[in-house]
């Protein structure tokens, strides 16, 4: 679920006690080992950790007018998730979560580049810290750009500036070859 407050305050403030100090405490880390480079604001309804236009002037390829997403913090229904593209983009940040989690003898419930929890104590705060510590912005960006050249078209939405939106990359269809199509069936 996502949250309308328009600051970080205000949305740790509308958290139930319980679940606003484990966010703190996540948050603290975070903060803590992030690169130079990251800013926190609010961004899809949770609080975000982008790299600014200011460092990256394309912005998110899906949405050019958003910072590029490197990391969130979100109180949802049933859990709370603490979102990390780092691992999402790098195998071995992954395996290192994955053998960090085991080390510490907690149980991991993750998806692509989501760590799902009930309180903090769930996480091993000291491997969280040390692949924020790890996760460095520009290798980041360059490993960004690497997999949107992958895409094809995917790069030219990156290149576009933040206030002209990306187009769809893929193949055409002409509509009159669906059209005839169509008539035919």
């Amino acid at each position: 679920m996502q949250s309308k407050a328009a600051t970080v305050s205000q949305y740790l403030a509308e958290l139930p006690p319980d679940r606003r100090e484990a966010i703190q405490a996540v948050r603290k880390v975070m903060l803590d080992n992030f690169d130079e480079g990251i800013e926190e604001s609010m961004s899809y309804g949770m609080i975000g950790y982008g790299i600014p236009h200011s460092v990256y002037p394309p912005g998110y390829h899906c949405d050019p007018k958003q910072p590029l997403p490197f990391a969130g913090l979100a109180s949802q229904k049933q859990a709370m998730s603490l979102y990390l593209m780092c691992a999402y983009y790098h195998k071995d940040i992954e395996r290192e979560i994955r053998e960090g989690f085991a080390k510490a003898g907690k149980k991991l419930d993750m998806g692509k580049c989501c760590i799902r929890f009930k309180k903090a104590e769930d996480l091993p705060l000291d491997v969280i810290a040390k692949v924020i510590k790890k996760s460095k912005v520009n290798p980041f960006i360059a490993h960004y750009e690497s997999l949107l050249n992958r895409g094809g078209g995917a790069k030219k939405a990156a290149t576009k500036t933040a206030t002209k939106p990306a187009k769809k990359a893929g193949p055409k269809v002409a509509k009159k070859s669906v059209k005839k199509a169509g008539k035919r069936a």
